[in-house]
């Protein structure tokens, strides 16, 4: 194994040199800095990353904590891309990703127990029911926490902005003439309290008032609970022409419910989802939607842990909050011009 004496000897400069150089310190001259990164890569040097820890206080991994209702783990079509844009921006920064399983060899351990075991210096939370014992003992934790989609106190949040993007889809459907929108919401949680909010918040604003049974509830990324709450609304005396889904992958079922009713979409009922997965351009016709800037929100999420894992006493704990944009599709009738 290359060792740093031995780039020291081929750069003609101390060991100290070159740990420095490649720490990143800022008192090495570009010219030397660049001649020992050349000479190292050449030689094949790689950091032993225990001897770093050692010296760094630090093991330059961080966790993340992932844990849906619907156990698609890395098959989630929204956080999977979130959590893609977080590892790269992670490994840019020079950390390695580990996911915490609580479980080690079979080993039942709590979240916080097997973030201590990996020796983390910071981890990501995102999907995951946050009133649990085990997840409030990780929040009260010290560890640098960064949270995505929920706010906690005391914690930097990234966060999708769902009252704009529902406030966007909800306009967009009453511009084209549409005031009997229905909307299956997804399950309980901060996200699902900001859309219905918002849903209803929007819709009042426009002189709108929503009757009770054109608000339905069904797990998100569940096809087959949407189709059936799909039907409860178009069996009712008074249908609703537009329906919102609780997501982009929970429409398929409302497609598939309203298809085999031999109904057409939009002539006969509209519809959108929410995401913006890649499914909704596929989608025939192309799903209205909006799509939450997921590489935006992985980014921030891993340059905000980072910034605080490194600078804790300057870092402010705040809540960022990213923007959507309304894809249109064409699912989506304008009943103007009917």
């Amino acid at each position: 194994m290359v060792s740093m004496k031995e780039i020291a000897r081929r750069c003609n400069v101390s060991v100290a040199t070159v740990s420095k150089s490649l720490n990143g310190y800022s008192d090495i001259s570009e010219e030397t800095r660049n001649l020992i990164q050349k000479t190292a890569s050449e030689l094949g040097y790689l950091p032993n990353s225990s001897a770093r820890a050692l010296k760094t206080n630090r093991s330059h991994n961080i966790g993340v904590l992932f844990v849906d209702e619907s156990r698609s783990g890395l098959t989630h079509d929204y956080f999977n891309h979130v959590l893609e844009s977080f590892k790269k921006t992670a490994e840019e920064k020079g950390y390695d990703i580990t996911f915490s399983s609580g479980n080690i060899s079979g080993q039942k351990m709590s979240y916080y127990e097997h973030c201590r075991y990996r020796g983390v210096d910071g981890v990501v939370v995102a999907c995951v029911n946050f009133y649990t014992d085990e997840i409030q003992e990780l929040l009260r934790s010290e560890l640098p926490i960064v949270t995505i989609d929920h706010v906690c106190d005391g914690k930097i949040a990234v966060v999708s902005n769902n009252v704009q993007g529902m406030e966007e889809l909800v306009t967009y459907a009453f511009r084209k003439g549409h005031k009997k929108i229905a909307y299956i919401h997804g399950d309980d949680t901060a996200v699902t309290k900001n859309r219905l909010s918002s849903f209803y918040r929007t819709l009042k604003r426009f002189g709108i008032e929503v009757p009770d049974e054109y608000v339905l509830q069904a797990p998100y990324r569940n096809a087959d609970e949407a189709a059936e709450r799909t039907a409860q609304l178009l069996d009712l005396k008074d249908p609703p022409t537009c329906i919102f889904c609780p997501d982009d992958f929970a429409a398929i079922g409302c497609i598939n419910e309203i298809r085999e009713r031999g109904l057409r979409i939009p002539e006969d009922i509209s519809i959108a989802g929410y995401d913006g997965i890649n499914i909704a351009q596929i989608l025939e016709p192309k799903l209205t939607t909006i799509c939450q800037d997921t590489a935006a929100i992985g980014r921030t999420a891993a340059e905000k842990l980072v910034e605080l894992i490194e600078h804790p006493k300057t870092t402010l704990i705040e809540r960022y909050t990213i923007n959507g944009i309304l894809f249109k599709g064409a699912s989506i009738k304008d009943m103007n011009k009917v």
